[in-house]
């Protein structure tokens, strides 16, 4: 696909490891996973890319600034794409300082380390980098009904999580600004789908279903979410990677725009239809206090990636969801 040497950090990560198989499965790509292994990681499938002649893993945290400027020195890659993050946001309420570690920190380190290498190479080499941001939609704040997060909306965090990733959208752009390293970024809306940590909402949901456990929804279900199918987004990513303008930002979104107790419920509804037991899975919701800071609606306007790359999702929002469902039911190895 590239025929290049390629970093993703982050790619023991949920859309890290998507992302992984998929290069992964091109020989000439050498791909190298720069990825500490937290609490969320997915070691199971570690083990398989390390089966991979062109798979190489250093584990190490982004905040270890010498050693990351070493690294990227040797291994000189064309393309980063980074996605390495701490990304559940209860987590960021109850203990904010990690995330300002890792995810504002962390992209410093690797921009600077980026940018040595980039200095330094020759001319076609720099023409044909690309430093590609992984961010989130989140990073806007919460939206009114019938409007549309686009390029040009405002940045307005809500939770320290947004906080640290608009500040390292705000870092990618004044690198790019100052220095001129050929940057893409992408906000994409809630990903979902196959390989995905149990904590988030619709792993949590389909497993709860599964073990006829409770399914906790905060408030009272009515915040509006986008959801993308994760090898939608990773389509957007290569599509970047290959065809993106340099120093843009692109939002990316699924086009699955649904209330929290909607999904939740057509989780429940598809569950009854593909492993019915003696109870309505619905009747496990169960309401639970609202986090603080929860945004009310989340909507993506994709038009740009659309009209300049052609790209749209392919999976429409119950076919990723039957996806996913069937995937947790024939993998309960991987979750617990």
């Amino acid at each position: 696909m590239f025929n290049s040497k390629i970093v993703v950090t982050g790619g023991s990560g949920f859309i890290g490891g998507h992302l992984m198989r998929r290069l992964l499965k091109d020989p000439s790509n050498q791909v190298f996973n720069i990825d500490k292994l937290g609490y969320a990681s997915d070691l199971f499938s570690l083990k398989i890319f390390k089966e991979k002649n062109n798979y190489f893993h250093i584990n190490l945290d982004l905040k270890e600034k010498k050693k990351l400027l070493k690294i990227i020195k040797t291994i000189s890659p064309g393309i980063i794409f980074h996605l390495a993050a701490e990304s559940h946001v209860d987590n960021s309420i109850l203990d904010p300082s990690e995330f300002i570690q890792s995810n504002i920190v962390g992209t410093f380190n690797l921009l600077e380390a980026f940018r040595s290498n980039w200095e330094s190479m020759p001319k076609m080499r720099k023409l044909n980098s690309r430093f590609i941001h992984i961010s989130t939609d989140e990073v806007f704040g919460s939206i009114e009904d019938n409007n549309k997060f686009n390029e040009l909306s405002r940045y307005d965090p809500r939770s320290p999580y947004s906080a640290s990733k608009a500040s390292s959208d705000l870092l990618v752009k004044a690198w790019h600004n100052t220095y001129g390293i050929p940057i893409i970024i992408s906000n994409c809306s809630n990903n979902y789908g196959p390989f995905q940590f149990p904590e988030k909402l619709i792993p949590k949901t389909i497993i709860n279903c599964i073990n006829q456990k409770n399914i906790p929804l905060y408030g009272n279900g009515e915040n509006i979410r986008d959801w993308l199918y994760v090898e939608d987004h990773i389509d957007a990513l290569l599509l970047l990677a290959n065809k993106g303008n340099v120093g843009e930002s692109y939002c990316v979104g699924g086009y699955g725009e649904i209330k929290n107790i909607e999904i939740v419920e057509n989780i429940c509804s598809l569950m009854d239809e593909i492993a019915p037991v003696n109870i309505k899975y619905n009747s496990l919701i169960k309401f639970v206090q609202d986090r603080p800071g929860h945004d009310k609606r989340y909507s993506i306007d994709s038009n740009k990636i659309l009209k300049e790359l052609g790209w749209e999702p392919k999976f429409t929002l119950i076919n990723g969801l039957q996806k996913t469902i069937n995937w947790y039911l024939n993998n309960n190895k991987w979750y617990e």
